[in-house]
Protein backbone atom coordinates (compact mmCIF):
# COMPACT_ATOMS: atom_id res chain seq x y z
CA UNK A 1 0.00 0.00 0.00
CA UNK A 2 2.77 2.10 0.96
CA UNK A 3 4.32 1.95 -2.61
CA UNK A 4 1.44 2.96 -3.75
CA UNK A 5 0.83 5.84 -2.44
CA UNK A 6 4.25 6.96 -3.15
CA UNK A 7 3.72 6.80 -6.63
CA UNK A 8 1.21 9.54 -6.17
CA UNK A 9 3.15 11.89 -8.82
CA UNK A 10 2.12 14.11 -11.36
CA UNK A 11 1.04 12.49 -14.58
CA UNK A 12 4.47 14.15 -17.12
CA UNK A 13 3.70 16.34 -19.72
CA UNK A 14 7.23 15.73 -20.90
CA UNK A 15 6.92 12.02 -20.90
CA UNK A 16 10.38 11.74 -20.26
CA UNK A 17 11.98 12.58 -16.95
CA UNK A 18 15.22 12.94 -15.90
CA UNK A 19 15.35 13.52 -12.58
CA UNK A 20 12.87 12.66 -9.47
CA UNK A 21 11.94 14.90 -7.07
CA UNK A 22 10.12 14.02 -3.40
CA UNK A 23 8.40 17.25 -2.18
CA UNK A 24 6.96 17.24 1.18
CA UNK A 25 4.08 19.78 2.37
CA UNK A 26 2.37 20.26 5.47
CA UNK A 27 0.35 22.66 3.78
CA UNK A 28 -1.84 21.17 0.82
CA UNK A 29 -5.61 20.68 -0.19
CA UNK A 30 -8.40 21.10 0.92
CA UNK A 31 -6.15 24.71 2.19
CA UNK A 32 -6.26 27.56 -0.01
CA UNK A 33 -3.09 29.29 0.79
CA UNK A 34 -0.03 31.04 -0.99
CA UNK A 35 2.05 27.74 0.08
CA UNK A 36 -0.44 25.67 -1.70
CA UNK A 37 -0.47 27.79 -4.90
CA UNK A 38 3.33 28.46 -4.92
CA UNK A 39 4.17 24.12 -4.87
CA UNK A 40 1.22 23.74 -7.39
CA UNK A 41 2.55 26.28 -10.07
CA UNK A 42 6.42 25.57 -9.63
CA UNK A 43 5.34 22.01 -9.93
CA UNK A 44 3.41 22.55 -13.21
CA UNK A 45 6.50 24.43 -14.42
CA UNK A 46 8.80 21.70 -13.46
CA UNK A 47 7.24 18.83 -14.95
CA UNK A 48 7.33 20.48 -18.16
CA UNK A 49 11.28 20.40 -17.23
CA UNK A 50 10.88 16.94 -17.10
CA UNK A 51 11.39 16.53 -13.24
CA UNK A 52 9.01 13.78 -11.96
CA UNK A 53 7.64 15.06 -8.61
CA UNK A 54 6.25 13.33 -5.75
CA UNK A 55 4.33 14.77 -2.99
CA UNK A 56 3.60 13.59 0.53
CA UNK A 57 0.98 15.42 2.14
CA UNK A 58 -1.95 15.42 4.91
CA UNK A 59 -4.55 14.22 2.39
CA UNK A 60 -2.48 10.70 2.46
CA UNK A 61 -2.61 10.00 6.16
CA UNK A 62 -5.16 9.87 9.09
CA UNK A 63 -5.05 13.51 10.25
CA UNK A 64 -6.34 15.50 13.34
CA UNK A 65 -7.63 19.75 12.75
CA UNK A 66 -4.99 22.13 14.35
CA UNK A 67 -5.76 23.82 17.57
CA UNK A 68 -7.52 27.04 16.73
CA UNK A 69 -7.28 26.47 13.11
CA UNK A 70 -9.44 23.53 12.07
CA UNK A 71 -9.00 24.09 8.36
CA UNK A 72 -5.32 22.88 8.66
CA UNK A 73 -5.14 19.07 9.17
CA UNK A 74 -2.46 17.72 11.14
CA UNK A 75 -1.08 14.79 10.02
CA UNK A 76 -0.96 11.58 12.15
CA UNK A 77 2.02 10.08 10.32
CA UNK A 78 4.58 7.81 11.93
CA UNK A 79 8.23 8.15 10.94
CA UNK A 80 8.46 4.49 9.51
CA UNK A 81 5.60 5.47 7.65
CA UNK A 82 7.15 8.60 5.84
CA UNK A 83 10.29 6.90 5.40
CA UNK A 84 8.82 4.01 3.64
CA UNK A 85 7.29 6.72 1.11
CA UNK A 86 10.31 8.22 0.95
CA UNK A 87 12.61 5.40 -0.17
CA UNK A 88 9.58 3.99 -2.34
CA UNK A 89 9.90 7.48 -4.24
CA UNK A 90 13.73 6.90 -4.96
CA UNK A 91 14.47 10.80 -5.11
CA UNK A 92 17.27 12.31 -6.49
CA UNK A 93 16.35 15.62 -4.60
CA UNK A 94 14.16 16.10 -1.59
CA UNK A 95 12.53 19.18 -0.39
CA UNK A 96 10.74 19.94 2.38
CA UNK A 97 8.47 23.05 2.19
CA UNK A 98 7.11 22.90 5.83
CA UNK A 99 8.26 22.90 9.37
CA UNK A 100 5.55 20.50 10.14
CA UNK A 101 4.80 17.37 11.49
CA UNK A 102 5.31 15.15 8.23
CA UNK A 103 8.33 18.02 7.52
CA UNK A 104 10.10 17.19 10.71
CA UNK A 105 9.63 13.14 9.68
CA UNK A 106 11.03 13.81 6.11
CA UNK A 107 14.06 15.98 7.64
CA UNK A 108 15.21 12.96 10.37
CA UNK A 109 14.82 10.66 7.42
CA UNK A 110 16.87 12.95 5.70
CA UNK A 111 19.72 13.35 8.49
CA UNK A 112 19.41 10.19 9.41
CA UNK A 113 20.45 8.42 5.81
CA UNK A 114 22.76 11.39 4.58
CA UNK A 115 20.69 13.22 1.77
CA UNK A 116 20.85 16.45 1.24
CA UNK A 117 17.82 18.46 1.33
CA UNK A 118 16.43 21.95 0.31
CA UNK A 119 13.55 24.00 2.50
CA UNK A 120 11.52 26.93 1.90
CA UNK A 121 10.13 29.37 4.39
CA UNK A 122 6.40 30.08 3.64
CA UNK A 123 5.59 31.76 6.80
CA UNK A 124 6.41 33.67 9.85
CA UNK A 125 6.05 30.70 11.72
CA UNK A 126 7.09 32.50 15.33
CA UNK A 127 4.34 35.36 14.61
CA UNK A 128 1.78 32.74 13.76
CA UNK A 129 2.60 30.77 16.71
CA UNK A 130 3.12 33.82 19.48
CA UNK A 131 -0.47 35.33 18.08
CA UNK A 132 -2.23 32.48 19.35
CA UNK A 133 -0.13 31.05 22.38
CA UNK A 134 2.38 32.91 25.13
CA UNK A 135 5.07 31.55 23.52
CA UNK A 136 8.17 33.89 22.98
CA UNK A 137 9.05 34.32 19.73
CA UNK A 138 13.11 33.81 20.51
CA UNK A 139 12.24 30.32 21.40
CA UNK A 140 10.38 29.57 17.97
CA UNK A 141 13.14 31.38 15.91
CA UNK A 142 15.50 29.12 17.80
CA UNK A 143 13.37 26.09 16.81
CA UNK A 144 12.94 27.48 13.16
CA UNK A 145 16.30 28.17 12.84
CA UNK A 146 17.79 24.44 13.82
CA UNK A 147 15.12 23.20 11.29
CA UNK A 148 16.16 25.07 8.18
CA UNK A 149 19.81 24.96 8.91
CA UNK A 150 19.99 21.34 9.07
CA UNK A 151 18.97 21.15 5.30
CA UNK A 152 21.65 22.43 2.51
CA UNK A 153 19.51 25.51 1.72
CA UNK A 154 16.63 27.63 2.62
CA UNK A 155 14.81 28.79 -0.31
CA UNK A 156 12.90 32.41 0.37
CA UNK A 157 11.15 34.62 -2.14
CA UNK A 158 12.46 37.98 -1.65
CA UNK A 159 15.30 40.05 -0.73
CA UNK A 160 14.16 41.61 2.34
CA UNK A 161 12.76 38.73 3.78
CA UNK A 162 16.30 36.60 2.93
CA UNK A 163 18.04 39.63 4.92
CA UNK A 164 16.43 39.38 8.29
CA UNK A 165 16.41 35.58 7.71
CA UNK A 166 20.22 35.65 7.62
CA UNK A 167 20.49 37.96 10.89
CA UNK A 168 18.22 35.82 12.55
CA UNK A 169 21.36 33.17 12.10
CA UNK A 170 19.81 31.11 9.14
CA UNK A 171 22.08 30.40 6.51
CA UNK A 172 22.45 29.13 3.01
CA UNK A 173 19.42 30.81 2.13
CA UNK A 174 18.85 30.96 -1.45
CA UNK A 175 15.98 32.91 -3.71
CA UNK A 176 13.00 31.01 -5.26
CA UNK A 177 10.64 33.80 -6.68
CA UNK A 178 7.15 33.59 -7.40
CA UNK A 179 4.77 34.05 -10.56
CA UNK A 180 1.69 34.66 -11.78
CA UNK A 181 -0.61 33.05 -14.05
CA UNK A 182 -1.57 36.31 -16.13
CA UNK A 183 -3.81 34.58 -18.88
CA UNK A 184 -6.38 33.99 -15.66
CA UNK A 185 -5.66 37.09 -13.46
CA UNK A 186 -6.14 39.82 -16.26
CA UNK A 187 -8.23 43.10 -16.13
CA UNK A 188 -11.87 42.66 -16.95
CA UNK A 189 -14.65 45.19 -18.08
CA UNK A 190 -15.49 47.20 -15.00
CA UNK A 191 -19.34 46.62 -13.81
CA UNK A 192 -20.77 50.49 -12.50
CA UNK A 193 -22.12 48.51 -9.42
CA UNK A 194 -20.02 45.66 -8.09
CA UNK A 195 -21.78 43.34 -5.85
CA UNK A 196 -24.60 45.78 -5.53
CA UNK A 197 -21.92 47.88 -3.69
CA UNK A 198 -20.85 51.67 -4.72
CA UNK A 199 -17.36 52.65 -5.96
CA UNK A 200 -14.96 52.97 -5.43
CA UNK A 201 -14.33 49.62 -4.53
CA UNK A 202 -11.69 48.67 -1.89
CA UNK A 203 -10.62 44.80 -1.95
CA UNK A 204 -8.59 42.52 0.01
CA UNK A 205 -8.32 38.45 -0.47
CA UNK A 206 -7.12 36.70 2.42
CA UNK A 207 -7.57 33.63 4.92
CA UNK A 208 -9.94 35.23 7.69
CA UNK A 209 -7.61 34.81 10.40
CA UNK A 210 -6.08 36.47 13.12
CA UNK A 211 -2.40 36.71 11.46
CA UNK A 212 -3.85 38.65 8.55
CA UNK A 213 -4.21 41.87 10.49
CA UNK A 214 -7.78 42.24 8.47
CA UNK A 215 -9.37 45.02 11.25
CA UNK A 216 -6.30 47.54 10.31
CA UNK A 217 -8.58 47.41 7.06
CA UNK A 218 -12.14 46.77 7.89
CA UNK A 219 -11.93 49.27 10.99
CA UNK A 220 -11.03 52.18 8.09
CA UNK A 221 -13.13 54.99 7.17
CA UNK A 222 -12.84 55.07 3.22
CA UNK A 223 -15.26 56.32 0.50
CA UNK A 224 -17.04 53.60 -1.51
CA UNK A 225 -17.52 50.00 0.01
CA UNK A 226 -15.34 47.37 1.29
CA UNK A 227 -14.99 43.62 0.11
CA UNK A 228 -13.43 40.92 1.95
CA UNK A 229 -12.78 37.55 -0.62
CA UNK A 230 -12.02 34.32 1.74
CA UNK A 231 -12.93 32.31 4.76
CA UNK A 232 -11.39 31.07 8.07
CA UNK A 233 -12.07 30.56 11.70
CA UNK A 234 -12.25 34.63 12.24
CA UNK A 235 -15.11 34.98 9.52
CA UNK A 236 -17.98 35.08 12.00
CA UNK A 237 -16.50 37.40 14.45
CA UNK A 238 -15.36 39.60 11.90
CA UNK A 239 -18.66 39.70 9.94
CA UNK A 240 -20.52 40.67 13.35
CA UNK A 241 -17.94 43.26 14.53
CA UNK A 242 -17.73 44.89 10.62
CA UNK A 243 -21.31 45.38 9.35
CA UNK A 244 -20.48 47.66 6.55
CA UNK A 245 -17.90 45.42 5.31
CA UNK A 246 -19.28 43.07 2.27
CA UNK A 247 -18.09 39.08 3.11
CA UNK A 248 -17.90 37.19 -0.09
CA UNK A 249 -16.66 34.28 1.27
CA UNK A 250 -14.42 31.87 -0.74
CA UNK A 251 -14.21 32.40 -4.17
CA UNK A 252 -12.21 30.20 -6.98
CA UNK A 253 -11.01 30.29 -10.04
CA UNK A 254 -12.91 32.08 -12.89
CA UNK A 255 -14.73 33.82 -9.81
CA UNK A 256 -11.90 34.72 -7.73
CA UNK A 257 -10.08 36.43 -10.59
CA UNK A 258 -13.44 38.31 -11.89
CA UNK A 259 -13.89 39.61 -8.37
CA UNK A 260 -10.31 41.30 -8.23
CA UNK A 261 -10.74 42.75 -11.68
CA UNK A 262 -13.94 44.33 -10.28
CA UNK A 263 -11.21 46.32 -7.05
CA UNK A 264 -10.25 50.06 -7.64
CA UNK A 265 -7.40 49.01 -5.23
CA UNK A 266 -6.62 45.89 -3.74
CA UNK A 267 -5.39 46.18 0.37
CA UNK A 268 -2.86 43.53 1.52
CA UNK A 269 -3.26 43.88 5.23
CA UNK A 270 -0.46 41.38 6.46
CA UNK A 271 2.69 42.50 8.20
CA UNK A 272 3.61 38.77 8.71
CA UNK A 273 3.21 37.11 5.05
CA UNK A 274 6.92 36.51 3.60
CA UNK A 275 5.59 37.44 0.32
CA UNK A 276 1.45 38.14 -0.13
CA UNK A 277 0.68 35.85 -4.14
CA UNK A 278 -2.63 37.73 -3.65
CA UNK A 279 -0.69 41.07 -4.20
CA UNK A 280 0.41 40.04 -7.91
CA UNK A 281 -3.04 38.00 -8.71
CA UNK A 282 -4.17 41.94 -8.01
CA UNK A 283 -1.87 43.34 -10.10
CA UNK A 284 -1.91 41.09 -12.99
CA UNK A 285 -6.19 42.09 -12.89
CA UNK A 286 -5.20 45.83 -13.15
CA UNK A 287 -5.60 46.49 -9.85
CA UNK A 288 -3.09 49.24 -7.76
CA UNK A 289 -2.31 48.02 -4.08
CA UNK A 290 -2.20 49.32 -1.03
CA UNK A 291 -0.35 47.91 2.22
CA UNK A 292 1.86 48.54 4.70
CA UNK A 293 5.75 49.26 3.46
CA UNK A 294 7.27 45.46 5.08
CA UNK A 295 8.28 42.23 3.58
CA UNK A 296 6.33 40.83 0.35
CA UNK A 297 5.28 44.44 -0.65
CA UNK A 298 7.89 46.38 0.11
CA UNK A 299 10.28 43.78 -2.37
CA UNK A 300 7.21 44.02 -5.16
CA UNK A 301 6.04 47.89 -4.81
CA UNK A 302 9.13 49.65 -4.38
CA UNK A 303 10.22 51.53 -7.58
CA UNK A 304 6.92 51.06 -8.76
CA UNK A 305 5.30 54.04 -6.92
CA UNK A 306 2.53 54.48 -10.24
CA UNK A 307 1.27 51.03 -9.45
CA UNK A 308 0.71 51.23 -6.16
CA UNK A 309 0.75 52.72 -2.60
CA UNK A 310 3.18 51.60 0.75
CA UNK A 311 2.15 54.01 3.78
CA UNK A 312 2.57 52.91 7.84
CA UNK A 313 -0.99 54.54 7.61
CA UNK A 314 -3.20 52.26 5.66
CA UNK A 315 -5.68 54.79 4.58
CA UNK A 316 -3.44 57.15 3.29
CA UNK A 317 -1.83 54.34 1.08
CA UNK A 318 -5.27 53.54 -0.40
CA UNK A 319 -6.59 56.72 -0.94
CA UNK A 320 -3.12 57.13 -2.84
CA UNK A 321 -3.62 54.10 -4.67
CA UNK A 322 -7.05 55.31 -5.92
CA UNK A 323 -5.15 57.70 -7.95
CA UNK A 324 -2.63 55.26 -9.71
CA UNK A 325 -2.57 53.49 -13.21
CA UNK A 326 -4.18 50.48 -13.61
CA UNK A 327 -1.60 49.82 -17.14
CA UNK A 328 1.13 50.09 -14.81
CA UNK A 329 -0.17 47.70 -12.39
CA UNK A 330 -0.91 44.93 -15.03
CA UNK A 331 2.73 46.06 -16.56
CA UNK A 332 4.33 45.50 -12.95
CA UNK A 333 3.03 41.46 -12.41
CA UNK A 334 4.36 40.76 -16.18
CA UNK A 335 7.51 40.95 -14.49
CA UNK A 336 6.07 37.70 -12.57
CA UNK A 337 6.99 34.49 -14.47
CA UNK A 338 6.26 30.85 -12.88
CA UNK A 339 8.60 29.43 -15.25
CA UNK A 340 11.41 31.96 -14.15
CA UNK A 341 10.73 30.61 -10.56
CA UNK A 342 10.66 27.14 -11.22
CA UNK A 343 13.97 27.88 -12.59
CA UNK A 344 15.65 29.21 -9.90
CA UNK A 345 13.68 26.03 -7.62
CA UNK A 346 15.36 23.77 -9.73
CA UNK A 347 18.78 25.36 -9.90
CA UNK A 348 18.59 25.88 -6.01
CA UNK A 349 18.32 22.03 -5.84
CA UNK A 350 21.12 21.31 -7.66
CA UNK A 351 23.17 23.72 -6.04
CA UNK A 352 22.40 22.66 -2.38
CA UNK A 353 22.73 19.08 -3.13
CA UNK A 354 26.30 19.68 -3.56
CA UNK A 355 27.12 21.68 -0.70
CA UNK A 356 27.88 20.58 2.95
CA UNK A 357 25.12 21.45 5.24
CA UNK A 358 25.54 23.19 8.15
CA UNK A 359 24.28 21.86 11.26
CA UNK A 360 23.44 23.96 14.48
Amino acid sequence: MDTIIAQKTRSGQSGNYTKKLTLISDAWHPQVNGVVRSIENTNAELDKMGVQITMITPDMFRSVPMPTYPEIRLALASYGHVARLIEASTPDYVHIATEGPLGFKARKWCLKNGMPFTTSYHTRFPEYVSARAPIPKDWLYKFVRNFHNSGNGCMVATDSLEQELRERGIKNLMRWGRGIDAEHFHPQPQEEKPFGLERPIFLTVARVAVEKNLPAFLELDLPGSKVLVGDGPARKALEEKYPDTYFAGQLSNGKLAAAYAQADVFVFTSKTDTFGNTTIEALASGVPVAAFPVTGPRDILDGHEEAGALDEDLKAACLKALDCSREKARALAEEFSWEAAARQFYDNMIEAHDRPSERS
